[in-house]
C-alpha cells in the first residue's frame, strides 16, 4: 500500500526536556510522571491555540500550526503555567522545556511529519535556554507588532545541517514576568559596579582561528591571562574571567555585552597559532558609541606570547581614562615560564582540574608534572598540581598521601612566586587539608588584603572562612565576589548554598543548590540533610539516592568501587574539611534523618 503524502506550508514547533536524563536518574517512576503530565499540559494548551499535535514522543512534542502568533502564544503560555506550577516542587524532579520555532514547508506521510522546518525547529530550540523560546527569523517578520512578544535579535546563526546563516530571535512575554523556577541565587541584592567609579572592562575570550578545536584551551588561555594582568591594576574594575567567558561563540553586539556587564569597555580578538608561529589580533571598543580605540596585530614566535600578552595590557591601559600610570606592575617579579611547551602543559593541566573531577584532576597532574619537567620553577605548574590533589581531597577521592603533597607543591609555587594571588589562595587551602586551622587562618586574612579584581580568589577565600566556621565573614566575602562577577560561575552559589545550611536557612539551600550548583556529590549531600531538617522525608530520600548514584561515579571514575555507602564512611571523606567537630555532626544528623545508616 502507497503512503498518502501531503506538503503544506506551516509553523512548525518543537520542544524537548531539558536534561530528561539526570531526571530519570534520580527517580524513574517521579519523571516520567511529571514529564508526561508536562507534555499533557502543554498539548492542551497547543490545541486551544488552533495548533495540532503531530508527534509526542518520550522526552520531545512536534506540532503544527497556521499562524505563526498562535504557535508563540503556545510555548510562551505553557512556559509561564509550567514554571509557575513547578514552584509547587520541593525536589530537583522538575521537568523543564525549550522550545523552537520555526516556519516552512512540511511532509505529512501517515500521521508523520517530516522536511527541513522540522529540522530547523529543532536546531532552533537547542539553542534556547531551558524554559525558554527561540524563532526563526521568517516567524518574527509575519508576527503583527501589536502583540504583547519581547524580541532579542540573536543574530545569524550556523546551524548543523543548514548551509546558509539562519537568523533567529529569542521571545518573551512583555506583559508577564515568569518567575524561576530554580533562583540565581536567593541572597541580598549586591551592587552592580557604577560606571562612575573607575574604569570598568570586559575582556571577551579571543577566538580561536587555529582551525583546530583541540586548540581551544591555548586561545583561552591567553584571554585569561590577559584578564590576570589587567586585574593588577587598582584604578581598573575588571569583570571576572566567568562572566565574560559567557559569551564565547556568542552572537550579543558590544553594546549588548556591555549592558549585561555594566562596563564601559570591551576587549575582543583572536589567536591564530601555526607551528612555531602565532598571530593575535586584539581591540579595545567603548561600549556606549561602539567605537575602537585602539587595535594591534601581532605576527610573531610562540616564544614572544608573553611579551606579546604585556604589549596588549599595557596598550589597553595607556588609553584608558586617567590611564593608571601608578599602577604600573613590574611582570619582572612574577616568576613567569620562558618555555613555551611547558606553558602549554600548564594551560591544559589547568583546563583539566577546571573539570573539578577526580578524572580531570589525574589528567592535570599529567600535564603538570610535564610542565614542571620542562621548568622546574615554574610556579603556576605547581600551584594547579597542588590544586588537583586539595580538589581530590574535597572530593572524598584522594590518595592517603594526598594533604602532604598539596602542601609540599604548594608551598613550592608560593617560594617560586610570592606575589600571585592564585598561588596564596592555594597555600592557604593546602593548609586546611593538613589541619593547620590557624595558619590558614592567617594565609586567609592576608590574601583577603591584597585582592583587587580577582573574584575567584575572593570566593575560595570566601569558602574558606566557611571552613573555619566564620559564616558572617563567608557570606559577605562571597557576596563580594558575586558582584565582581555578575555572570559568577555555580561554584559560588554552591559556597553559598552551604553557608546557608550551617545558618540552618534551609529553604534557602535548596533553592540556590538545585539546579547549576549540583556540581558534585557534596552539594547532593546538603541538599539531602536540608529536606531531611525541613521535613520533606520523601525529598530527602530521592536526594539520598542521587547523593549516593553521584559519589558512586566519582569514585568509579578513579576505577574505585564503592561498598555500601554509610556515616562511618563519609567522615573519612568529609569531616577532615571542617574546623569544628559541630559542623560535621550537623550534615552527618541530616544524612542520618534522611536514612543514611550509620554503619
Amino acid at each position: 500500500m502507497s503512503q498518502t503524502l501531503e506538503r503544506t506550508l506551516a509553523v512548525i514547533l518543537h520542544a524537548d526536556i531539558v536534561d530528561s536524563t539526570r531526571l530519570v536518574q534520580l527517580n524513574e517512576t517521579i519523571a516520567h510522571q511529571r514529564i508526561v503530565e508536562a507534555f499533557k499540559c502543554f498539548a492542551t494548551i497547543i490545541e486551544a491555540h488552533a495548533g495540532k499535535v503531530q508527534e509526542l514522543r518520550g522526552d520531545a512534542i512536534l506540532a503544527i500550526f497556521n499562524r505563526a502568533s498562535d504557535a508563540v502564544s503556545a510555548a510562551l503560555t505553557f512556559q509561564y503555567e509550567h514554571t509557575v506550577s513547578g514552584q509547587s516542587i520541593d525536589d530537583a524532579i522538575r521537568p523543564k522545556l525549550r522550545v523552537g520555532i520555526a516556519m516552512g514547508e512540511v511532509i505529512i506521510a501517515d500521521g508523520t511529519l517530516t522536511g527541513a522546518g522540522v529540522v530547523l525547529a529543532q536546531r532552533l530550540e537547542q539553542l534556547s535556554p531551558a524554559g525558554s523560546l527561540v524563532i526563526q527569523g521568517a516567524v518574527y517578520e509575519t508576527l503583527p507588532r501589536n502583540l504583547p512578544f519581547c524580541f532579542n535579535n540573536l543574530g545569524e546563526q550556523t546551524l548543523k545541517g543548514f548551509d546558509d546563516p539562519i537568523r533567529a530571535y529569542s521571545v518573551s512575554s512583555r506583559n508577564v514576568v515568569i518567575p524561576e523556577s530554580e533562583p540565581e541565587v536567593l541572597a541580598p541584592k549586591v551592587k552592580r559596579h557604577s560606571s562612575t567609579e573607575k574604569p570598568s572592562i570586559a575582556v571577551l575570550p579571543f577566538s580561536n582561528h587555529s582551525g583546530e578545536l583541540e586548540q581551544e584551551y591555548f586561545s583561552d588561555g591567553i584571554s585569561e591571562d590577559i584578564i590576570s594582568e589587567l586585574s593588577r591594576f587598582r584604578a581598573l574594575f575588571v569583570i571576572a574571567r566567568s562572566s565574560s567567558f559567557r559569551y564565547k561563540n556568542s552572537s550579543h553586539s558590544i553594546q549588548e555585552v556591555g549592558r549585561e556587564l555594566d562596563v564601559q569597555y570591551v576587549v575582543e580578538g583572536s589567536v591564530r597559532r601555526s607551528g612555531s608561529r602565532i598571530r593575535i589580533i586584539a581591540q579595545l571598543v567603548e561600549v556606549e558609541t561602539e567605537n575602537q580605540i585602539w587595535a594591534e596585530r601581532y605576527d610573531r614566535q610562540l616564544e614572544d606570547i608573553f611579551d606579546v600578552q604585556d604589549e596588549v595590557t599595557r596598550s589597553i591601559v595607556a588609553v584608558l581614562p586617567g590611564r593608571v600610570q601608578e599602577d604600573i606592575v613590574d611582570r619582572a617579579a612574577r616568576k613567569q615560564t620562558e618555555n613555551m611547551k611547558a606553558y602549554d602543559y600548564m594551560l591544559q593541566g589547568k583546563a583539566y582540574r577546571d573539570q573539578l573531577s577526580a578524572k580531570g584532576n589525574a589528567s592535570a597532574r599529567i600535564c603538570c608534572e610535564k610542565a614542571i619537567a620542562l621548568d622546574p620553577r615554574y610556579a603556576r605548574a605547581y600551584m594547579y598540581l597542588s590544586d588537583s590533589h586539595i580538589v581530590d581531597t574535597w572530593l572524598g577521592l584522594a590518595c592517603i598521601d594526598a594533604p602532604e603533597l598539596a602542601m609540599k607543591y604548594a608551598r613550592e609555587a608560593a617560594i617560586l612566586d610570592g606575589s600571585d594571588m592564585y598561588i596564596q589562595d592555594h597555600l592557604g587551602f593546602a593548609h586546611l587539608c593538613n589541619g593547620l586551622w590557624r595558619e590558614a587562618e592567617v594565609q586567609f586574612d592576608k590574601t583577603l588584603v591584597k585582592i583587587v579584581n580577582e573574584a575567584e580568589s575572593m570566593a575560595w577565600c570566601g569558602y574558606a572562612y566557611l571552613l573555619m566556621g566564620n559564616l558572617d565573614k563567608a557570606q559577605t566575602v562571597v557576596l563580594e565576589a558575586m558582584r565582581m562577577d555578575p555572570l559568577h560561575p555555580p561554584t559560588l552559589d554552591w559556597i553559598l548554598g552551604q553557608i546557608y545550611f550551617f545558618k540552618e536557612e534551609y529553604e534557602k539551600v535548596l533553592d540556590i543548590m538545585y539546579g547549576k550548583a549540583l556540581l558534585n556529590s557534596l552539594a547532593y549531600a546538603f541538599v539531602t540533610a536540608a529536606h531531611a531538617y525541613l521535613g520533606h522525608q520523601e525529598s530527602a530520600q530521592i536526594a539520598l539516592q542521587a547523593f549516593i548514584s553521584e559519589r558512586n561515579r566519582e569514585f568509579s571514575s578513579r576505577g574505585i568501587v564503592l561498598k555500601e555507602e554509610n556515616i562511618e564512611a563519609l567522615a573519612g571523606s568529609y569531616r577532615v574539611m571542617w574546623r569544628r567537630e559541630s559542623s560535621w555532626s550537623h550534615l552527618a544528623n541530616g544524612l542520618k534523618l534522611a536514612g543514611l545508616s550509620e554503619k
